[in-house]
């Protein structure tokens, strides 16, 4: 299974490159942030979206989305939450949320900044920002792809 991960689109264009590749994934994660309904409804046209609302999203998207989830994809249990707080602090944030689930997977935005690092036998993901470089170091989106069980996560810079 191949999965396209976004956070962070913050109702600004999308990229090109981005949406090409994510026409070939079996699924869109979005991590929060997209700040209107249109931009979320955007992504539902492109493929089946699971996704949660970030501190940046106006109401009627909070409406519609929760706060965190748990996905369940092939065998891998994965924990959903766009992130709040400091950036700086993003990762006990995100650590914090899902320290009583058994989750495989953690995918987090929030902080713009692309992370991709096994802790504690956890993948944290973030897959920054594909337009906003705000508190980053370049423009990136991610793919997961799920094998017999086997998580790999892989940032993607936009050119």
């Amino acid at each position: 299974m191949k999965i396209g991960i976004v956070a962070d689109t913050h109702s600004r264009p999308l990229p090109p490159q981005m949406l090409k590749d994510f026409q070939k994934v079996d699924l869109i994660i979005h991590a929060g942030d997209f700040c209107s309904i249109k931009d979320f409804q955007t992504f539902t046209k492109i493929k089946k979206l699971e996704a949660v609302y970030g501190n940046m999203d106006e109401s009627e998207v909070k409406r519609a989305l929760p706060r965190r989830k748990v996905l369940h994809l092939e065998s891998v249990k994965i924990g959903l939450f766009h992130g709040e707080g400091a950036p700086q602090m993003i990762l006990e944030t995100v650590e914090k949320e899902f320290k009583n689930e058994k989750v495989h997977v953690v995918i987090f935005g929030h902080s713009h900044q692309p992370f991709n690092e096994i802790r504690n036998d956890i993948l944290f993901f973030n897959p920054g920002s594909p337009n906003d470089m705000i508190f980053a170091p370049y423009c990136s989106y991610g793919l997961l792809e799920i094998v017999q069980g086997q998580v790999t996560g892989k940032i993607i810079k936009v050119k």
